[in-house]
C-alpha cells in the first residue's frame, strides 16, 4: 500500500534557511511530518494557481467560533 501511495507523488528538493530548519525540527518534535508541512505551505501560497477546482484547504485554521467564518475566507484576496 505504501508503494502505491508514494508512486503517485513527485519528489523534489527544497533548500531551507537555518531559521526554517530550526522551525522544522521543532515541528517534527511536535509530531508533524516535514513533507506534509511543505505540502500544506505550498497549498496556501499557490492556491491561486490551482485550476478547475476550489482552492485547497490546509486544515490549519479551525475554530468553534461561528463568527470567524471558514478558512477559505482568509485567502479570498489571493484569487485572481
Amino acid at each position: 500500500m505504501y508503494g502505491e501511495c508514494m508512486a503517485r507523488l513527485t519528489s523534489t528538493t527544497v533548500r531551507l534557511e537555518d531559521e526554517d530548519v530550526r522551525a522544522l525540527r521543532k515541528a517534527r518534535a511536535a509530531g508533524h511530518s516535514a513533507s506534509e508541512l511543505v505540502r500544506k505551505g505550498l497549498r496556501v501560497v499557490a492556491s491561486r494557481y490551482y485550476s478547475g477546482r476550489r482552492p485547497p484547504t490546509t486544515g490549519l485554521f479551525e475554530s468553534t467560533d461561528s463568527k470567524l467564518g471558514d478558512e477559505s475566507l482568509l485567502f479570498k484576496d489571493l484569487k485572481d
